[in-house]
């Protein structure tokens, strides 16, 4: 095996045990840092606050990486997020004031999703694209990397239905950003960007790739929004206006629908083998989308529970291939920036669903299920149609 290839097999370990630890850290935050901030007696403007806090570092920590990633080095700069994230733990563990946490969430290491889309994976899927494999085994290993952080957060959700503790979710956080700084150092040199030329100018953020990244960002954008009318708080509290479900058949519905949507992630590089990456992010996407919107006319409970088994085969299945088709369609010296800005914007806009999911919900319960299964159909034919002529360079450079 030569040097390379060994680089890039040490490279994928890493990037998968670090965020299998993520995810198990993320899944227990998503339950357990609500109850807490509850039982401190904080209240609802407090609470956004800190919220609005680990977004806002999302955001900012996505443009630093954006604009500096590079020249500041992704090891360093992946040690130093993880770092980061093990000083959220030990300020949650020891109960702090709740500026101090807030001051440190803006370093964009906390999340407040299970899976997120801030730097951790900004920086994951350049080093994952630049392992110099060939495409097929890049897919592949973005499908495993998405599987990963699917059944580490469930896990963590699942250890985190444990009574409200600061010592454990910031005793976890803790361990969590120690153990992923100890993997960061290990990663080969080769994951840091290619080495500037002497005496040339160091380019713009974009430069080839600005307007299909600028395109992508804001169709990345719509879809996100359309999401976030439909989440799984929101399905599971209309599962009970609509249905009179019970919280163990949610439960039940939506474990099923995660061992659904894991199988789909790992099933996707495989579609994506024989279709194409982009024909596989459009394809499934649609029909799921469909689905989503038929979901509010089921007539009666299993038959709504059907409908999202269905979906939940499909919904998942763009997410590996689309992180693949940014990093294959950008030069390898702007995947960075382009990783960077595409997961911003999907992250900006999803927060704006569920708020007003709920505004529209009193003019009609099938009202957010309708807009988001629109919306998100529109992506997928705007997508088609603007890059459906668009030859990827592994495309070009690979035998049929």
């Amino acid at each position: 095996m030569t040097s390379g290839r060994q680089d890039g097999v040490k490279t994928v370990r890493v990037v998968l045990t670090a965020q299998a630890l993520r995810g198990l850290g993320y899944g227990v935050a998503a339950v357990q840092l609500g109850a807490i901030l509850r039982l401190d007696g904080l209240s609802s403007a407090e609470v956004g606050l800190l919220l609005a806090a680990v977004l806002a570092g999302s955001l900012v920590s996505s443009l630093v990486l954006a604009r500096w990633g590079d020249r500041l080095g992704r090891r360093r700069l992946y040690t130093a997020l993880y770092a980061a994230l093990a000083c959220c733990g030990l300020v949650i563990a020891i109960g702090t004031p709740l500026w101090l946490l807030a001051v440190v969430a803006m370093t964009g290491a906390l999340s407040v999703e299970v899976i997120e889309s801030g730097p951790f994976t900004t920086l994951e899927q350049v080093m994952l694209a630049g392992t110099g494999q060939p495409q097929r085994q890049v897919v592949r290993g973005f499908g495993l990397y998405n599987a990963v952080a699917a059944v580490a957060g469930t896990a963590g959700a699942l250890l985190g239905a444990l009574p409200a503790d600061r010592r454990l979710l910031g005793g976890v956080l803790l361990a969590v950003g120690a153990a992923g700084a100890l993997l960061a150092a290990r990663l080969p040199a080769t994951v840091e960007a290619p080495a500037m030329r002497p005496g040339l100018a160091r380019p713009r953020i974009l430069t080839r790739s600005r307007g299909a990244v600028a395109r992508l960002a804001g169709l990345f954008a719509l879809d996100s929004l359309a999401g976030g009318f439909v989440v799984q708080a929101y399905l599971g509290y209309w599962l009970v206006l609509r249905h009179g479900a019970t919280t163990q058949t949610i439960g039940l519905t939506f474990a099923a629908v995660g061992a659904l949507q894991t199988a789909s992630l790992l099933a996707a590089p495989m579609v994506a083998d024989r279709v194409g990456l982009l024909r596989t992010m459009v394809f499934t996407h649609l029909p799921s989308n469909v689905l989503l919107a038929a979901i509010p006319f089921a007539p009666t409970l299993p038959g709504a529970i059907a409908l999202l088994l269905a979906r939940a085969c499909l919904s998942q299945m763009d997410v590996p291939t689309r992180q693949a088709y940014v990093m294959a369609l950008v030069p390898a010296d702007e995947r960075t920036a382009a990783a960077a800005i595409t997961n911003t914007a999907r992250y900006l806009t999803r927060p704006a669903g569920p708020a007003l999911a709920g505004l529209l919900q009193p003019l009609g319960l099938a009202l957010p299920f309708l807009i988001a299964g629109t919306a998100k159909i529109g992506y997928d034919l705007a997508l088609w149609r603007m890059f459906r002529t668009v030859q990827l360079p592994t495309e070009r450079e690979e035998p049929p």
